[in-house]
């Protein structure tokens, strides 16, 4: 292992030298956790963690790993954070009954449940971006509302109240039973359809109508959001509205040329016909997401047609 400057390894001991800290290193180092998984095992709020998790993120020593729709922790892979936090955890007494109770939870958060289908549990994200929806102003009763990616269940109680027709769109298999029992469970109707292998923005035509209103529920940067957005574009009626939730992490760019999410999540509502009226960060239980609401721009000549 390389050696690290003084002033990295104070950073270090600064940032693990806090006891809810140096729990999380711990099980961190031993599975990838989420924030749900991390919060019930402490037995502390979600909130609270992800301060925890970030100061630990920002000093090097854990890492953001996605596993499916969900994000995870676990210890950083540089050769010296690694060295560093496993030596750290070599001088703990593994028998410490706080420890051993918290590898303990770690490993029941774990285990399968299968009374609990993937995709059907709520979050404090989840509820932020539905009150967003909701203050929006979504269409009224009888109106057709389309919502791809389940990875926030709460969108689709959004979707189908009012008496508005809610159709699903989600990425696996699992995801969509999941819907299908959130809907059941909450007594609304949602029509919950599985993506095409490939991927959901081909499916978005095969979903049978025009919407007044589309939500893109994380549906991942890059070419993958380009197509997605040009479909929905095509599905959205002309006075409809659209909802792009996506984390901010994945709109960072990769190329040679740097934009800023924001600006590109904008671009890329235009490069699809889109006209972005709303554009904030939203962040809640350790994740950044940007949240925009579009509508379809006008088409030339419609000012000129208008004024015939």
């Amino acid at each position: 292992m390389k050696s690290v400057e003084s002033q990295v390894l104070l950073h270090w001991l600064r940032s693990a030298g806090e006891p809810t800290r140096l729990r999380l290193l711990a099980l961190c180092a031993e599975a990838a956790l989420s924030v749900s998984d991390l919060a019930q095992t402490l037995k502390q709020s979600e909130p609270r963690v992800s301060r925890h998790l970030r100061i630990l993120s920002e000093a090097g020593l854990i890492t953001r790993v996605r596993q499916g729709q969900w994000v995870h922790y676990r210890i950083a892979e540089s050769a010296e954070a690694t060295s560093f936090v496993r030596g750290l955890l070599g001088q703990l007494d593994r028998s410490d009954p706080i420890l051993a109770a918290d590898r303990s939870r770690a490993r029941a958060a774990l285990a399968p449940d299968s009374g609990a289908p993937a995709g059907a549990s709520e979050s404090r994200l989840g509820r932020a971006l539905a009150d967003l929806v909701a203050g929006s102003g979504l269409p009224g009763a009888s109106a057709a509302v389309l919502v791809v990616g389940v990875a926030h269940p709460e969108l689709l109680r959004i979707a189908a109240a009012a008496g508005r027709r809610c159709t699903a769109i989600a990425y696996t298999r699992r995801a969509a039973q999941g819907a299908r029992a959130y809907a059941e469970r909450h007594g609304f109707a949602c029509r919950v359809l599985l993506a095409a292998p490939a991927g959901g923005e081909a499916q978005l035509a095969r979903a049978g109508e025009s919407f007044d209103a589309v939500l893109l529920d994380h549906p991942a940067g890059g070419a993958s959001l380009t197509r997605l957005l040009a479909q929905a574009r095509r599905v959205l009626h002309a006075a409809g509205r659209l909802w792009v939730f996506e984390r901010y992490e994945a709109l960072e760019s990769r190329e040679r040329v740097v934009e800023h999410p924001l600006a590109r999540l904008r671009r890329l509502l235009g490069d699809a016909g889109l006209t972005c009226e709303r554009l904030s960060p939203v962040e809640s239980d350790g994740e950044h997401v940007l949240a925009a609401l579009a509508r379809p721009a006008a088409q030339p000549g419609s000012a000129l047609r208008s004024l015939a």
